[in-house]
């Protein structure tokens, strides 16, 4: 009971409240961050990797390991307090609707210099020269893995390990949004980070495809419909993910990508480099519409994974 409590109460805390406008925890986080990249990312490759390593650990390991030390030295009823509040922070639902719904509503409206404004806060690529069907890819793309890193997987791991692990994921998802790239700045010094979010969010993903699978299945009212998406979910995941750059970004959004019936991939431009990606899912060319629909599937994915844990606690 006080495992599905606790997903509950901070997902409704969440969606009425949204992020903390002040002392946002992934904020102070950030900050910390900035200032030991500073300290540690000097002198050669090798230097610069071990200086990523010891900034990582320095950053995500003390509050897990304070955690664990509170849970000798308070009561249970405050622990429940503190693992609502940790689950709280840590998801993303309502930043992620937010974030989803001021590209589509501008796309939607016509406006593409305020979607390609609002596009530029959710991912790395240039935005400035995207026409509207990039602009949705972009977002679709960003909805989908972003939906895992900050949704799916935090209530995922506080089922599986507790707030630890979702303390150890969150912040070390956030690293990698801030180091993990192939460029001279960080090649070295974030290399230890990417590796790190890619084997914590490995099981997370792989459970977020089976959610989306699940989905599949009563998608259509045709059963052998149904059941040969379900497969095609899975089987996309695994055969598309194996030439896209990010293990666990892959199975998520080909998964969800052939949930939604939407072929995801081609080329963008990160830091002045052209890059092409691999095609994720199947069906139509994206447009706005599946901005909507890949948050519909997020939140579905949501209430599926509640109503699994309702199950086991309540049922088994």
């Amino acid at each position: 009971m006080i495992l599905l409590l606790t997903l509950i109460i901070a997902l409704v805390v969440d969606y009425f409240i949204g992020e903390p406008t002040r002392f946002h925890p992934l904020v102070i986080f950030g900050n910390f961050a900035n200032k030991l990249e500073k300290k540690f990312n000097k002198g050669n490759h090798k230097q610069q990797f071990i200086g990523g390593f010891v900034a990582w650990c320095l950053l995500v390991l003390p509050l897990p390991l304070l955690y664990v030390v509170l849970l000798w030295l308070l009561p249970i009823y405050l622990i429940v307090l503190v693992n609502i509040y940790i689950v709280y922070w840590a998801v993303a639902l309502n930043s992620l609707n937010l974030h989803g719904m001021q590209i589509y509503t501008p796309l939607m409206n016509g406006d593409l210099a305020s979607a390609q404004h609002f596009c530029s806060y959710i991912v790395s690529r240039d935005t400035s020269q995207l026409d509207a069907q990039a602009i949705s890819r972009a977002t679709t793309e960003s909805m989908l893995e972003n939906g895992h890193d900050g949704v799916t997987a935090t209530l995922i791991y506080f089922v599986l390990g507790g707030a630890p692990l979702v303390i150890v994921h969150r912040l070390s998802n956030t690293l990698d949004a801030m180091w993990g790239y192939r460029t001279p700045q960080f090649n070295y010094f974030g290399k230890f980070s990417a590796r790190m979010d890619d084997i914590l969010g490995f099981v997370s993903a792989k459970i977020t495809t089976l959610l989306f699978a699940m989905i599949a299945l009563i998608k259509n009212k045709n059963i052998i419909k149904s059941i040969d998406l379900s497969k095609g979910v899975v089987v996309n995941a695994y055969r598309q993910s194996l030439s896209y750059k990010s293990h666990n970004g892959g199975w998520v959004m080909a998964s969800g990508a052939t949930v939604l019936n939407v072929c995801l991939g081609g080329t963008a431009v990160y830091f002045g480099k052209v890059v092409d990606s691999p095609q994720l899912g199947q069906g139509e060319t994206v447009n706005s519409k599946h901005i909507k629909a890949s948050l519909s599937l997020v939140k579905q994915a949501v209430i599926l994974w509640l109503l699994i844990v309702f199950i086991y606690e309540y049922c088994l």
